[in-house]
Parts: structure tokens; sequence; C-alpha cells
């Protein structure tokens, strides 16, 4: 489950998207995507098929893959696309795959939880000026605990640049970074949630995970996994990602009195989540 924090083209590609995602040398990687037909596959897939990371690139979803598939087929990059319907092809469909995003589920409505699991999801943010007024900075800014509300605890202390501000100013742009999935529902009228932003944080981190299994050095992102952390059985922090997964959990770091404030108000909510989430699994 990819909650807040997850796991190929032509020489002609090494264009806008290799740079912003530094990629680098290249290595044979399938990628397999489940629910690629939807608000958030089709826009996610769209990065993958543009990335040199990826050289193969699997798509399934109950409906209109095949689509999908014929319409990315047309980027004039090296990664090799096929599309695949229905849970009979889903078998071929993961066959030999490196890392695997399931961007699949129901969109979430305004003040509801996200009701959906995914394979990963990005939980630190690389340009921060929309919420600081920051506006001539890159700002990397930390957010660990889980998915919804007040479980995500935005590590602002550890900022880098770092920066400041008033306890007034720090509780409103914390609260604002806790509805911010909630901001984009409004903003869109009810029509749809963050699937773009969404996208772009699942492509991220496919491409930290598809560089660590090469084995560069000094990948870290932040994810949502099992931990002992806190108290709560799951929980998102930076993790160190190299070719066999996890090497290090890097755990929460200093925290200000704030942020502890914040982590205390996060772990019984977060707890309800999780027993929601093992609840919904066992029904199955």
């Amino acid at each position: 489950m990819f909650s807040r924090f997850v796991r190929p083209q032509t020489l002609c590609a090494l264009h806008s998207n290799a740079k912003n995602f530094g990629t680098s040398s290249q290595k044979n990687a399938k990628v397999a995507v489940c629910g690629a037909s939807g608000g958030i596959g089709q826009p996610l897939s769209l990065l993958l098929k543009d990335s040199p990371l990826v050289t193969e690139l699997s798509l399934y979803d109950i409906v209109h893959t095949p689509g999908v598939a014929a319409d990315l087929s047309h980027i004039e990059t090296v990664a090799k696309v096929k599309g695949y319907n229905g849970p009979e092809q889903l078998r071929d469909a993961l066959k030999g795959a490196d890392v695997v995003i399931i961007p699949a589920g129901v969109p979430r409505k305004t003040c509801s939880y996200w009701n959906h699991f995914q394979s990963s999801k990005q939980h630190s943010t690389n340009c921060f000026r929309d919420f600081t007024e920051s506006w001539t900075k890159k700002v990397n800014v930390p957010v660990v605990g889980g998915h919804s509300g007040v479980t995500i605890i935005p590590l602002i202390s550890q900022a880098k640049p770092s920066v400041e501000f008033q306890k007034d100013k720090l509780k409103a742009l914390t609260e604002r970074i806790q509805e911010a999935g909630t901001e984009v529902v409004k903003a869109k009228a009810g029509a749809g949630s963050a699937t773009l932003s969404m996208a772009y944080a699942g492509a991220r981190f496919a491409f930290a995970l598809c560089r660590a299994l090469k084995g560069d050095s000094n990948v870290i992102e932040c994810a949502y996994v099992r931990s002992n952390i806190t108290e709560a059985k799951y929980f998102s922090t930076p993790l160190l990602l190299g070719p066999s997964g996890i090497q290090k959990n890097l755990g929460l770091g200093k925290l200000s009195d704030y942020e502890n404030e914040l982590l205390v108000a996060a772990i019984p909510e977060l707890k309800k989540n999780i027993q929601k989430g093992e609840d919904f699994v066992h029904k199955k």
C-alpha cells in the first residue's frame, strides 16, 4: 500500500522529464501499472513511458487498457507498451515486472478519506513555494505519518533550506498541507480529485525505485510502510532504498515541540485508519 510515501525510450527522449527526475544511465526495467485506464493511471503511464529508466511498460485495468497502450505506443520513446484487460489477463500483466504500481480505486470526495489503496504515494514536496509564498526557492519538506487529515505531519522544522514561521502562520500552513487534497477536490467542483499531482508523485517514486534497483546510491524517498517507528503498525518516513528494497528506515529525525504535538494527535486516527484497512483486506 503506497499511502504516503512506493516501487523506459530513444535518445531523443532524454529531455524535460529525464532532467526533472534526475535519471542517468539506463537499465532494463519492466514496470506494471494496475489501474492504468483511470484518472491517475493514464498520466502516470505517460510519465513512465517518457522515462529512460523504463524499457517495458505493462498496463492493466478492467476496461480500455488496450486503447491506452495503443495511444502511448505512438510516443517515440523506446519503452515497449502492452495493455491487458480483465482478471484473466492479470497474471500475464504482472509477469516479470520489477515494479508494480496500483493507482486503482474510487476517487475521494470532499471531506472524506482516501478510500483506495495504492502501491505508492510520494510524501515529500519538492516545490513548496505555493504554500509558503517563497517564490524564489525550491524547498524540500518531508511529510510523514498517514494519508489523511491530522495523520499528515509536515516536518517543516526539517525543511531544506530551512524556513521559520510564527506560530499562527505555522499552524495555518500545516492545516493547509493536511487538507491539500480536499482543496483540489473543491477547486474541481466535485468533478475529480488530485489526479495529475498524484500521477507525478507515483512516477517520481517509481523512478526512485528503478534507480535504487540498478544500484544508484543515496536514493531516499518517503513511503508508508510497516514499521516500529511509532505505535502505529504502518507509518510514512524517509527510507533509504537499495537494490533489494528498503535498506534503512531513516525514522522521524528531530521533531520540534509543535511537530511532537502533531504526532500525538495523529496516532489515534492513524490506528483507526489502519484497522479499517486491515478489516477490508480480511473480508476479502
